[in-house]
């Protein structure tokens, strides 16, 4: 078929030179085969490509950083994979305090960006992530209790609709768009261009902390985190890690904004429980405690495969709640699986859940966890295992959280967006009626009464 509309930017199709690293993602099971890929080089580029899709009638996906963690959400057999990160410029005004940023860039490369130049913006666990991804779902990390989630700084956005429309949105400007790109997930309503954040000044210096025990703590450990980390000083996040039974270990990586004397005090309670077998306290220069907490994350070389799943907790978890975790911890193998812990409270607890479309401001921590493995032959069983401690979990925890995805969980929509999901079905129907922008787990357009 003849298409009115050429393809523009970098276009690589099935069989070019360069498509087999082109389809390289961080999971290698959410590796497909599309018939093309275009990595954009301007908006303009991004309107062609849907313009494209459209009259070819093929399924849209678009692209970032390349992490999203479950299949056919950034990449699908036979569509179009719209990847925006050769997008990625940096403008900083420091008279507003404000950055506006190309939607390719990563996380680690605004914060390490903004770190030189004497400010500061939240960011996740992985300086790979694109900053579309983490934006558009939600964006927590280590210094949400302090900034708010990254989406909670998003003040303006560029995005490409359904029609290869360029819409702006903002507090004046398509207003409802804003609120739904505040957590309502990425993938949803249009391809996004553009960002612009407010940033603040950091701190000369912060401290950062690594501490570990052994395995066989993980009960004691996480009894103490649960119930200190969420009630700590809010300059302090705190991330709670436990491998798994063979070869891993317990560990908790964080910072906080303030003197290493004051931290040291702050950390006690934790710091006195079990044996740590290693206990870092530092005082850094604010550009090296991001270096420090966003360890390096290759994205083409990653080896294992993963299923995760991810919740809320109201409140601690009771004993009852250890048992599916250590059967878990002893099945799982791999250096990344496990389970991961973040506090909350602070900055992300006093917005209200309606005031973004992210709902779970109420939680005492957040939870995630993933079994791995190398062979396609394990995927089964390990899919098994994760999907069938959420089962277990269940009375423990509520809704998940859309950036860390599990296809296993069905009805997703109220799961991930709480009483959101009404609203954001009616942007969806304003801004995409035709569904165009759709995977397994998006929001469908709301039916418009007649």
């Amino acid at each position: 078929m003849n298409s009115a509309t050429k393809l523009t930017g970098r276009v690589i199709y099935k069989g070019d030179p360069g498509y087999e690293a082109a389809r390289k993602n961080w999971d290698p099971h959410t590796d497909r085969f599309p018939k093309v890929f275009v990595f954009a080089q301007k908006t303009q580029d991004v309107a062609h490509a849907i313009k494209w899709a459209n009259e070819h009638r093929i399924p849209i996906r678009p692209r970032g950083g390349r992490h999203a963690l479950e299949v056919n959400l950034s990449q699908v057999n036979g569509g179009i994979v719209i990847d925006v990160s050769e997008m990625n410029s940096i403008k900083l005004n420091k008279k507003t305090g404000t950055a506006v940023v190309g939607a390719g860039n990563t996380v680690g490369r605004i914060a390490h960006t903004l770190a030189r130049k004497g400010y500061m913006a939240p960011f996740g666990d992985s300086p790979t992530v694109g900053i579309g991804g983490i934006t558009l779902g939600g964006g927590i990390g280590p210094l949400q209790r302090t900034l708010g989630l990254v989406s909670d700084n998003l003040v303006e956005l560029e995005m490409v609709d359904a029609k290869g429309r360029i819409v702006i949105a903002n507090k004046k400007n398509n207003a409802d768009l804003l609120w739904a790109s505040r957590g309502g997930g990425g993938g949803n309503f249009g391809v996004c261009t553009r960002y612009k954040f407010k940033v603040r000044p950091a701190p000369a210096t912060a401290t950062v902390f690594r501490i570990t025990w052994p395995w066989g703590q993980f009960e004691k450990v996480l009894n103490t985190w649960q119930r200190w980390a969420p009630a700590v000083n809010t300059r302090l996040g705190s991330e709670l890690s436990i491998g798994p039974k063979k070869g891993g270990n317990v560990s908790m990586l964080g910072l906080f904004l303030g003197s290493k004397a004051e931290a040291v005090r702050l950390l006690k309670p934790i710091t006195s429980v079990g044996t740590p077998t290693i206990q870092t306290i530092r005082s850094l220069p604010y550009p090296q405690v991001v270096s420090f907490l966003l360890a390096p994350d290759p994205v083409q070389t990653q080896r294992f495969s993963n299923q995760f799943s991810s919740a809320f907790a109201r409140k601690p978890f009771p004993d009852q709640a250890f048992k599916p975790m250590r059967e878990f911890l002893e099945k799982v193998e791999g250096k990344d699986a496990g389970f991961f812990f973040l506090n909350w409270g602070g900055a992300v607890s006093r917005k209200s859940p309606k005031s973004t479309a992210f709902y779970w401001r109420k939680a005492k921590f957040y939870v995630e966890w993933n079994s791995s493995w190398i062979k396609k032959s394990d995927a089964a069983k390990n899919i098994f295992y994760v999907r069938n401690t959420r089962r277990k979990l269940q009375p423990f925890i509520v809704g998940s959280y859309i950036n860390v995805p599990d296809q296993g969980i069905k009805h997703s929509g109220p799961v991930y967006y709480g009483t959101n999901y009404a609203r954001l079905r009616r942007v969806k129907a304003k801004y995409d009626p035709g569904n165009v922008f759709n995977n397994p787990q998006s929001i469908p357009p709301a039916r418009i009464k007649s």
